[in-house]
């Protein structure tokens, strides 16, 4: 599986396709080859722990040789990054003002993507600072929708800084003519939005490489799962995404019999083939159905074995 090759892998896909076993399963296999590696669960829902039977938390926790995991919850992200935003302001907001800006602050926690703000700056994060710890960082990422715009929003908010820029230097310029005599003002508030411009630059600029950054969807031999994919796959080339590797998880297997299980083979069959006329300029891996859930370290060795090298 040629994704393999890539320092930054990022797992997406419908909820209850197999997504965060599969991104165990890579990590796994990334492990066993010698490489260093960090699975990172974005998924609110955070199976990792479950599938390897410990608690893992928002840190750097190892699992096995070579591999460690971590959880980032969104709600302590986002109380982090809302202190953040405090921290950066004061000396920038008048006193008799801040208490009105911190509870201004502390309402916007529960705005809608203020989560995703939060998580895409510990995205931004972990992308810039963990690389220099470790050989893969492998993203099991949240059902599509968040995935999506977690990975639209380096563009999106370059855009939006880049306006915040250009309007806090014309403000500074006209405070310089009419306070100043021309002199440069400084403002630590352009200062802000300038570092954090240029970590979202790096960032984006990891994500679009794609030697060094690779995607993978996971679905099912269902409409829902073949259709959410489609959409998926399609906006993202919109932002220069492009995901190369699809995992068809659950494929009835071969040897499986009995009417039911025959019926409901008849039943898959039209969906591979849609699988395969619509995603036919992908990688395309066919994991079959286990007779087992994926729980276990040879559940996972069993899955990952799926996966050419």
């Amino acid at each position: 599986m040629d994704v393999l090759t890539k320092r930054i892998i990022f797992v997406g896909g419908k909820g209850g396709v197999g997504k965060s076993t599969s991104a165990a399963a890579i990590a796994l296999k990334s492990a066993q080859k010698g490489h260093r590696t960090l699975l990172i669960s974005t998924d609110p829902a955070h199976n990792v722990g479950d599938i390897f039977d410990r608690e893992i938390g928002g840190r750097n926790t190892k699992v096995s040789e070579n591999l460690f995991a971590l959880e980032i919850d969104p709600e302590i992200e986002t109380a982090n990054y809302i202190k953040g935003v405090k921290e950066n302001i004061k000396g920038m907001v008048q006193t008799s003002m801040m208490e009105e800006v911190h509870r201004q602050l502390d309402t916007a926690k529960a705005s809608p993507g203020a989560d995703e703000a939060a998580l895409f700056d510990k995205l931004v994060s972990i992308i810039l600072e963990e690389l220099s710890q470790f050989d893969k960082l492998i993203f099991d990422t949240a059902p599509t929708g968040h995935t999506i715009r977690l990975l639209t929003l380096p563009d999106l908010m370059g855009v939006w800084i880049e306006g915040l820029l250009e309007k806090r230097k014309k403000t500074n310029e006209n405070y310089a003519a009419l306070l100043n005599d021309g002199e440069p003002v400084e403002d630590p508030i352009y200062s802000v939005l300038k570092n954090r411009q240029e970590r979202f630059s790096k960032a984006r600029d990891l994500l679009l490489n794609e030697k060094e950054t690779g995607f993978i969807f996971v679905l099912n031999a269902e409409r829902l799962p073949i259709l959410e994919t489609k959409k998926a796959v399609d906006l993202l080339v919109k932002y220069d995404l492009h995901v190369r590797t699809l995992i068809v998880n659950k494929v009835l297997p071969e040897e499986a019999d009995g009417q039911f299980i025959m019926d409901r083979k008849k039943h898959e069959q039209p969906y591979i083939a849609k699988i395969k006329d619509t995603f036919g300029d992908k990688q395309l891996i066919w994991v079959p159905l286990n007779s087992h859930d994926i729980v276990t370290r040879n559940n996972l060795e069993w899955f990952s074995n799926h996966f050419s090298t």
